[in-house]
């Protein structure tokens, strides 16, 4: 760069080189400052700071004008095991601008969601299941014609977006879902979760989109981060997240009306105020106590008094010269009161920044008692991870006093911090190996806050071998579907723990189905040899305490099933008789969902995406459901935007998952914008050096 001449013992500046980092410090100045206006730049959700909703002006003046806001209206009706929700979401326009409202929420993830109403005023226009590409197209033409259009597409089995375009001033929009879903049973509690806020999810990869030419990035969704190579669509699943505290937005009424079929001893809400009231003898109404924030998953519980659990349940309906099944069958405790197996124990702890405030409390709550109850005869060891995966020990352990300490000190000063790296976690913890000594059990506790499901979901498939995997939701909003998936993969189950108080008494139920062998391959059959096909299959080994839940369509309605399996080397069977079964409507949408579920988790097994799309297609659109190839789109056939008016594209916020510290948790994002601001300041440097060494150079001084 710099020559040296000998004259009067100093050192002369070319000018050239001064020039040349002026015209970098001039390139990378208006390159880097290019990328941030146009918005090449990863946003964050931090950067969004209002404590109320607004949105830029569509007339491009620079002001900011009050956003569209929501209020979400759920009753819930559960007669037995099967429950039916109808959501009510409506969009109110308080602008003054013709608007286009987009919003990103979640639904359970097992839902099978098949109705679409659109309401404005008397109005009601009943939407349309179609093939998700041809819904997007009717959409978008009916907004541009300034046609009233609502479109709600699935992004995940839990995850949705719904858009309502052409809501015009001071118009309300009521967009109705209905969907249907099943009562959980776990050792005699009946549960059902509605969750009602969409967790922030961890995303991997390398941005898409960028070309070497520098083109602009494409985004599919409005979310605030860009589409990654591991999550091409993850602007669709990152709703922008409101940082104020305080704030209350999304306001939520629900009712639920229950009719257990017996009469129940206990009725709780884990985490929402509610009132009770007895509608008949055998009706119960629950209400929250008003209008709550949209934070957490709210889930009630209730139990059957005394005596009084059913040990098989059945649930038919008759469509298409066919007959819908849904059994529920308990099967007795088989091994009470044996010595727990000899076992190996790998514990699994998510640290990341999502796990940040109470999630971190409750998981490492959970774990040290998991420690405690280790007997010298099991071996453990203890993985804990975020944007690293790293083990205590280097080989599995004994469970001595001695290893019990050392771990109890190693957790009780793990802190959370960094990304959500479960795939190197994954890669520590399951070897891929059969025929282990020792029964294998892998609890993995986490908030699941990740996006590449499906990349996991592979990885559990092909490195199971004969671990099972049992996994630990932590907080109050995790991503039960992964939790879910990722357990029923893994052969083992769901534990969700929604705050500390719940640590002893929910991981005392799971440690008990780890000290007890399981009932496997488990075979269901017709005695009459009738044809029949069911989900999910293969079944799930069974586990003390859980139900064995099956979905079913049978030629031949009336026939005797036959439930086998093996316990302790011996041969387990029972016979259910479906004569008696109870009708129940929607039972048939609800097999459909088993087995779209069941046909998408063949994309972890390799199954071609073209042949997974084909049979999905055929099961959703002859039962009317939402899939990840279909979507539900209605379109009110009159025009009510003037062409003169232009449409405002809104992203619906959504409020952070109570008890999360969002700066903890977005750390990650925040850090992902700085490069390209640290690049402007770095161009402006050089620019100001460029002028300092030219200015000198020309006065001929160093």
């Amino acid at each position: 760069m710099a020559k040296k001449h000998e004259k009067n013992n100093k050192i002369t500046l070319d000018p050239g080189n001064a020039l040349l980092v002026l015209y970098i410090g001039f390139l990378l100045f208006f390159i880097f400052l290019a990328l941030v206006v146009d918005g090449y730049a990863a946003v964050s959700p931090l950067e969004v700071r209002q404590g109320e909703l607004l949105l830029r002006d569509a007339n491009g003046n620079g002001n900011f004008i009050p956003a569209p806001h929501l209020s979400q209206d759920v009753e819930i009706y559960v007669s037995g095991m099967v429950a039916r929700t109808v959501l009510n979401q409506r969009f109110v326009n308080d602008t003054d601008s013709w608007q286009e409202a987009i919003y990103v929420f979640p639904l359970p993830a097992e839902s099978a969601v098949d109705t679409l109403r659109m309401k404005i005023g008397e109005r009601v226009i009943v939407g349309e299941v179609k093939e998700k590409e041809e819904a997007k197209k009717v959409y978008e033409r009916a907004k541009s014609q300034g046609k009233r259009a609502s479109l709600l597409a699935q992004e995940r089995p839990n995850i949705f977006t719904m858009a309502v375009a052409n809501i015009a001033p001071g118009e309300e929009v009521e967009v109705e879902i209905a969907f249907g879903q099943v009562v959980a049973l776990t050792d005699g509690v009946f549960s059902l979760r509605f969750p009602m806020v969409v967790t922030p999810r961890y995303i991997p990869g390398k941005a898409i989109g960028i070309t070497g030419d520098g083109e602009k990035v494409q985004f599919t969704g409005s979310g605030w981060s860009v589409d990654t190579d591991k999550v091409p669509d993850a602007s669709r699943i990152t709703p922008p997240v409101l940082t104020v505290q305080g704030t209350k937005i999304n306001p939520v009424r629900l009712m639920l009306e229950l009719v257990a079929g017996f009469p129940v001893a206990r009725l709780t809400s884990l985490y929402h105020g509610i009132t009770v009231d007895r509608g008949t003898e055998k009706t119960q109404l629950i209400r929250f106590n008003g209008e709550v924030k949209a934070d957490r998953d709210f889930v009630l519980e209730w139990e059957a008094e005394a005596q009084q659990n059913p040990q098989a349940a059945l649930f038919v309906e008759q469509r298409d010269h066919n007959e819908y099944q849904l059994l529920m069958l308990t099967p007795p405790s088989l091994d009470a009161g044996s010595v727990a197996p000899a076992r190996e124990l790998i514990f699994v702890l998510d640290t990341s920044g999502s796990m940040a405030g109470a999630s971190i409390v409750q998981a490492r709550e959970a774990l040290i008692l998991a420690i405690s109850r280790l007997s010298e005869q099991d071996r453990f060891n203890i993985i804990e991870f975020n944007s690293t995966a790293s083990k205590l020990f280097k080989n599995a352990e004994k469970g001595d006093s001695q290893h019990r300490k050392k771990a109890i000190r190693f957790v009780s000063g793990l802190h959370a911090n960094g990304g959500t790296e479960i795939a190197s976690a994954l890669d520590l913890a399951l070897d891929g190996k059969n025929n282990h000594e020792r029964i294998r059990q892998v609890i993995f506790l986490t908030d699941g806050s990740v996006a590449n499901e499906r990349e996991l979901f592979a990885m559990i498939e092909s490195r199971l071998g004969d671990s099972r995997l049992f996994t630990v939701g932590i907080g109050s909003a995790p991503n039960s579907f992964f939790m879910s998936r990722a357990a029923t993969i893994g052969r083992g189950s769901f534990t969700y723990i929604g705050k500390v108080s719940e640590v002893q008494e929910k991981m005392t139920l799971l440690f008990n189905k780890l000290e007890h062998r399981a009932i496997t391959n488990i075979r269901l059959r017709s005695t009459s040899g009738g044809k029949m096909e069911y989900y999910p299959d293969p079944i799930p080994d069974l586990y003390q305490g859980e139900p064995l839940l099956i979905s079913v369509k049978a030629e031949e309605s009336g026939s005797e099933l036959q439930v086998s399996g093996v316990v302790n080397g011996r041969l387990w069977q029972q016979n259910i008789s479906t004569e008696n079964g109870a009708m129940r409507p929607g039972i048939a949408s609800l097999w459909a969902r088993k087995k779209i579920r069941t046909i998408m988790d063949g994309r972890a097994r390799g199954v071609a995406e073209e042949e997974i799309r084909a049979q999905v297609l055929s099961t959703a659109l002859t039962h009317h459901l939402l899939s990840k190839y279909t979507s539900l789109v209605a379109v009110e056939q009159q025009i009510s935007r003037p062409v003169d008016k232009k449409l405002q594209q809104t992203a619906m916020k959504t409020n952070p998952p109570a008890g999360w510290q969002t700066n903890t948790v977005f750390a990650g994002s925040a850090r992902a914008a700085t490069p390209a601001q640290l690049q402007i300041v770095m161009g402006v440097l050089l620019l100001l050096l460029g002028l300092f060494l030219l200015r000198r150079t020309r006065r001929g001084m160093v």
